[in-house]
């Protein structure tokens, strides 16, 4: 990989999307809580929680693996229709 496109990937893997923290925060506080009280996982109810865009969704799950935790969601029968 040239030297360009490793700086371009650690700047990507560094910097959230923008807005992110403002937007997510409920969930940013959701993954903090649960690794403070010692929990292995979360569980969401929708996978819409976890971002809007890629970016967003790679986020989420970055900050999940980075706190160790675990991811659960919860059964499609229990989502609201989408029609």
């Amino acid at each position: 990989m040239s030297r360009r496109c490793t700086r371009r990937k650690e700047e990507i893997e560094s910097t959230p999307p923008a807005g992110y923290e403002k937007k997510f925060a409920d969930f940013i506080k959701l993954c903090s809580d649960a690794k403070s009280e010692g929990a292995t996982k979360v569980k969401v109810a929708y996978p819409w929680v976890l971002g809007d865009s890629y970016e967003e969704v790679m986020e989420s799950l970055s900050r999940l693996a980075d706190a160790g935790l675990l991811l659960e969601i919860a059964a499609r029968r229990h989502w609201p229709s989408l029609n």
